[in-house]
């Protein structure tokens, strides 16, 4: 693990509701009984607690744009983070012809970061609801492999109306089952080092398989692959995808061999597509270098 102030970017979850139900979503899109839209005055807590942090400042989703104060988010980010290169937005372009002038001002074109998700010829997302602690019956195995998770390195920490987040997924698996929430949004809460977060490793890494390698599967399916006591939680939370039956149950087993294995064939989470995209409507093809 690496600590919060040195990952590349900080996302202020501004919504987690979409307009799509992407397989293997890494908000859980679809198992929410309720979405939620981050109040103006939260953001500002949330963009000023991050006042000397050295990277970027993202505004996520769920869909971003489907925040009814959208536009006036926008001008908030601008006022209170002056260097446009260092705000990002991540959206899958839904309401980009609404928003493109507003985007454009506040947002640097190589930081507006698109996936549409209409190619359903490519798109695949690692599984998220097949808990590790199901799947490694060596916990010694499994805390290597969550201590030296994908997420954590190559993607965000988060902040939700429940708190601050050291990892983007388990800020939304605590609103999605109803956790104790994060770390109170005052200025300085991201200044920690893994040990300093280890109570929401404890919690929540146990209850993900983004750290374990298995076989990446279509985000165009219309249902999540479940782990059985990840299955026993999403039906405590009533979610909706779940009830309705859109779920694979699966109950399999990984030892050190399986998971050497599945790495040596190329195991490569984070990347879902072999071109990245920009709400610009430029692809470009992925190397190793922009991965």
């Amino acid at each position: 693990m690496i600590p919060i102030y040195r990952m590349s970017v900080i996302h202020i979850e501004i919504t987690n509701a979409c307009n799509l139900q992407c397989s293997s979503c890494t908000r859980f899109v679809g198992h929410h009984k309720k979405p939620f839209f981050m109040d103006l005055d939260t953001i500002a807590k949330a963009i000023d607690s991050l006042d000397g942090f050295p990277n970027t400042i993202g505004i996520m989703g769920g869909e971003p744009t489907i925040h009814p104060q959208f536009k006036e988010i926008c001008l908030l980010l601008q006022k209170m983070v002056p260097n446009k290169k260092q705000r990002s937005l991540w959206t899958n372009g839904f309401n980009w012809k609404k928003y493109e002038s507003i985007i454009k001002d506040t947002f640097d074109s190589n930081n507006i970061i698109s996936n549409d998700h209409t190619d359903k010829n490519t798109g695949e997302h690692q599984p998220l609801l097949i808990a590790a602690n199901d799947v490694i019956e060596d916990k010694e195995l499994m805390w290597r492999l969550i201590g030296n998770c994908w997420v954590q390195w190559r993607w965000a920490a988060s902040i939700t109306p429940k708190g601050g987040f050291f990892c983007e997924v388990a800020a939304a698996q605590d609103h999605l089952f109803n956790g104790p929430g994060g770390y109170p949004i005052k200025k300085g809460w991201w200044n920690k080092n893994p040990n300093e977060f280890m109570d929401q490793m404890k919690r929540y890494c146990i209850n993900c398989s983004a750290a374990i390698p298995m076989k990446r599967e279509s985000a165009h399916y219309t249902y999540d692959f479940v782990s059985k006591s990840v299955a026993e939680k999403l039906k405590k939370a009533g979610s909706p995808k779940f009830l309705k039956g859109n779920y694979k149950l699966v109950d399999f087993k990984l030892t050190e061999k399986d998971i050497e294995k599945i790495i040596k064939e190329g195991w490569t989470p984070w990347s879902h597509r072999p071109f990245k995209q920009s709400a610009l409507g430029v692809k470009k093809k992925i190397t190793q270098r922009n991965l």
